[in-house]
């Protein structure tokens, strides 16, 4: 008997685990069960990679309005690897969110949440909803202006929610306002609070995959009854089923190997993100905006008109956390072959282009003012000199043009003004200018009578024949 052979016998005589563990390893599994059975794997994958690097990162961190931004100059700029390892947690951050995210979509089109594994999905939902949440707060211990303009809005988001709104932002800041205790409450639940539950509500689910089986892949034709459903799979993995390991374990070793592989690399040759300049409330112009995972849900709240804003806050993830909590409930049994059941695979597309589009539109970010805009040549405005020439200058001087687009030129956060004189009389026009409007200043008092009759002549000449 070897060393290690000697070492697994003293250790399962004082614990008794021996048996346990190998069980657990080589417990059958659908002999068909492919590669998209190793999206869970790789969620946990990134999770062990998240554990290792966050704690290597909070050995410096300093969770301190006053040091935060100087120890993370210092983790990315001085400590001994202190650049990868932040690295390595940050796209492990996104490779988690992706994988929980396309681990869920597997599982609901392939109806693996129907009986008996309603739990499943559940304990899933709750492990999806906390992964965010855990992305989210490490954000916001980047400690810079756009991550405590993250946690203003995010105030600003749940002071909106009746009755209980003014008590979610005490709970969320830690008070009235942004300070070091809101650093700390952040840096609570991120390292902390978010794990905990995070830990127990995974173990809970490994426990339920372990008690109730890896679904099998669906047969089209093949309805799940829970009367039968239980007899049916034990017969499957018994006289067709694999261990799992090391027969079906092998591609999830091979699959979480080349992840890992793949966000170091992404650590090496992109590095961390970028360290902006500390916070500063005297900057009330700042454009916060999250990463990439819940930058469409920031696109959402941009593009929604201000009256339906406290409706979408409130009622939107209200309702996405009620829909999924649902999905085992209203249907727990019959086909679970998307064949059989094309709405699930609508609800997929149809959510999936709605979350596609609205990402592609927070990479653009038409509702921010667009500030590199160049001002209009004489070809769009039409003149060289002139009173039109004139009210074009003062459009590109007063920046009007980093809001409003003529003829392709500008920004759009505002309204296209490339045929405003067609919609809009003379008087019209000088009302909005001088009364604002949502979004806009009024510039009443901040502009002189002249080059208010200028700019106002120069919009009144953008007309459509002017552009043909």
């Amino acid at each position: 008997m070897n060393i290690l052979d000697k070492l697994i016998e003293w250790f399962d005589e004082r614990t008794g685990l021996k048996k346990p563990i190998v069980d657990m390893m080589v417990h059958p599994v659908p002999r068909n069960a492919n590669w998209m059975y190793v999206l869970g794997s790789a969620t946990l994958t990134s999770l062990v990679v998240q554990l290792v690097t966050g704690v290597c990162l909070a050995t410096l961190y300093i969770p301190s309005a006053s040091a935060a931004h100087q120890s993370l100059w210092y983790i990315t700029t001085q400590a001994p690897f202190g650049s990868l390892v932040r690295g390595i947690h940050f796209f492990g951050a996104s490779s988690m969110v992706l994988f929980v995210g396309l681990h869920a979509l597997r599982v609901y089109l392939t109806a693996s949440y129907k009986f008996p594994r309603e739990l499943n999905w559940l304990t899933g939902v709750i492990l999806l909803f906390t992964t965010v949440a855990i992305a989210f707060t490490g954000q916001v211990l980047r400690w810079d202006q756009t991550a405590v303009w993250t946690v203003a809005v995010g105030a600003e988001q749940a002071l909106r929610m009746p009755v209980i709104g003014k008590y979610l932002v005490n709970v969320l800041m830690s008070g009235g306002t942004i300070n070091s205790q809101t650093l700390s409450h952040f840096f609570a639940l991120h390292v902390f609070i978010f794990p905990a539950v995070l830990l127990s509500v995974l173990g809970l689910h490994l426990w339920l995959v372990l008690y109730n089986g890896i679904s099998e892949p669906p047969v089209t034709g093949k309805p799940v009854d829970p009367k039968t459903y239980k007899k049916e799979y034990h017969e499957l993995v018994t006289t067709t089923g694999k261990p799992f390991w090391p027969d079906a374990a092998w591609r999830d070793v091979v699959f979480s190997t080349a992840l890992v592989s793949v966000i170091v690399a992404l650590a090496i040759f992109i590095g961390p993100p970028h360290i902006e300049k500390p916070p500063d409330p005297s900057i009330v112009n700042a454009m916060p905006k999250p990463d990439w995972y819940l930058l469409w849900y920031f696109s959402l709240l941009a593009i929604t008109p201000h009256r339906a804003e406290d409706y979408l806050i409130i009622l939107g993830p209200l309702l996405a956390i009620i829909g999924l909590l649902i999905v085992p409930f209203i249907n727990n049994k019959g086909e679970r072959s998307v064949k059989r059941r094309p709405w699930a695979i609508a609800y997929v597309v149809l959510i999936s282009t709605f979350i596609g589009t609205l990402l592609v539109e927070g990479f653009r970010e038409p509702w921010t003012p667009a500030f590199s805009a160049v001002p209009l040549p004489k070809e769009i405005i039409g003149a060289d000199s002139g009173p039109v020439y004139d009210g074009a200058q003062v459009f590109n001087e007063r920046g009007c043009l980093y809001c409003h687009m003529i003829s392709g030129h500008g920004g759009e956060r505002g309204p296209d003004l490339t045929d405003v004189g067609d919609r809009l009389t003379h008087d019209q026009i000088v009302i909005r200018i001088v009364n604002g409007g949502y979004n806009m200043p009024g510039y009443a008092g901040n502009i002189s009578p002249k080059d208010l009759a200028s700019i106002t002549t120069f919009l009144e000449s953008r007309k459509v024949y002017m552009q043909k």
